[in-house]
Formats: structure tokens, sequence, C-alpha cells
């Protein structure tokens, strides 16, 4: 829970059964929930990745600045890439350049850090971060392989 600048507070509650709520506390009694959203699985999803890209993006411009040599880019995965339809994991992109994939565009949804299950699409656009050399090796590997 937390307490936002004008001074409304908002939580989210985590059941063990993997349930979420999204509560919205009364602005008069700041212990009474005035609202309560249930959230299912793709919505909680959804929820934290509109609330984490942003961070994320602001995170890495400062990192431009604090780091030499750090450079972020977006990589289309093109329709002929041999990683089009199979895991992250199976790139290898980090063991084999060091850069790390933060993020995947894919159409309007945002999927931060994801993890090496996460299915690559043709189409996808993965934000990469990591000096200019293995960006640029990564960029390879997902065109060639």
């Amino acid at each position: 829970m937390f307490g936002t600048s004008s001074g409304r507070r908002i939580g989210v509650v985590s059941y063990r059964t993997g349930r979420r709520d999204l509560v919205i506390y009364d602005a008069d009694d700041p212990d009474q929930a005035g609202a309560v959203v249930v959230l299912n699985d793709d919505e909680a999803d959804a929820l934290a990745e509109l609330l984490g890209a942003p961070r994320i993006v602001r995170r890495l411009d400062e990192l431009h600045h604090q780091v030499e040599g750090l450079v972020s880019e977006k990589l289309p995965i093109p329709a002929g890439s041999p990683y089009a339809g199979r895991t992250m994991g199976d790139a290898r992109v980090r063991s084999r350049t060091g850069a790390s994939i933060v993020a995947v565009v894919r159409g309007a949804r945002i999927v931060s850090s994801p993890g090496p299950e996460f299915t690559l699409d043709a189409g996808d656009v993965i934000v990469v971060v990591g000096s200019e050399e293995s960006v640029q090796e990564v960029a390879d590997i997902l065109t060639n392989g």
C-alpha cells in the first residue's frame, strides 16, 4: 500500500491462491476500502506492464548518462528469424553477447523483463541493453542464428 501525492491510498492485495485485488481506499477514511477491483492473471500482468514500462525507459535513460558506452536499441524479430516461434532461452543472448533483453514490444503490449521461457514471435520488437558491439551481435543472432 502507498499514499499518492494527492493523499489517496492505493494497495494491491495478493492472496496465496494467486488472486490479486487492486484496492482504492476511501478518501475520508483511509482504513476503509472505497473500491476493490479483482484482477485475473492477464489483467494483473497488463497493469504491471502499464506501470512498469515507463519506469524502465526512464531508468535506461538515467543509465545512459551514468555509464559510458551503454546503449539500448530496439531490434525487430524478422519473419525469417531462426528464433521466431522459439523461446528467448533458445537464443542464449546474454551468455553469447553479454547484452540483456529488457523488454519485448508485441503490438501495443509491452512485456518488461521477459524470462527465458518467453516465446518470441516474428514482428516482435525487443529492447536490448549492452555495449554497441554486443547489441550488434544480438541483431546478428536474431537475423542469422
